[in-house]
């Protein structure tokens, strides 16, 4: 689907920016948001390009760059923290091949870090895209990237 109709889905007010920057985003096979992606929207939602610009990169949501097909964001809060949450982003960095804000070369994983995925009374938790993922260690790890691996 284009960019453009994409936008033709919301109504062009500035209240719908981060709707609209999601679905653009979730569209694109590289799960970022391009400079014409961005410019786009400006136009269409009558702000200015740095307004637009300023969302995107506030969110850490939002990426300006290509990411992997799955992304994969892994909670670094302090309950995360106590309950091992460096040694899954061991594991996940070692299994993959890449440190934080990296892709696999393949172009199938990103793996970022959040703040917080809501998920304290699971912890250590991460999600993979829209899919929450909670108690885990290596093991667990290993077959749920085995899941995305097979598709």
């Amino acid at each position: 689907m284009s960019n453009q109709a994409i936008l033709n889905q919301f109504a062009p007010e500035q209240h719908n920016i981060l709707e609209v920057l999601h679905a653009i985003q979730d569209n694109h096979p590289q799960n970022y948001l391009t400079k014409d992606a961005l410019e786009e929207t400006a136009r269409y939602l009558g702000m200015t390009k740095s307004t637009v610009y300023g969302v995107a990169g506030y969110y850490t949501m939002f990426s300006l760059k290509p990411r992997g097909k799955h992304v994969i964001r892994v909670c670094v809060s302090p309950v995360c923290e106590i309950m091992k949450v460096n040694d899954v982003l061991l594991h996940l960095e070692k299994e993959l091949g890449v440190g934080q804000g990296e892709t696999t070369p393949c172009g199938l994983f990103t793996l970022e870090v959040s703040e917080c995925l809501g998920q304290c009374q699971e912890a250590p938790s991460m999600m993979i895209n829209e899919q929450v993922y909670n108690k885990l260690n290596a093991e667990k790890i290993s077959e749920i990237l085995n899941t995305y691996r097979a598709e």
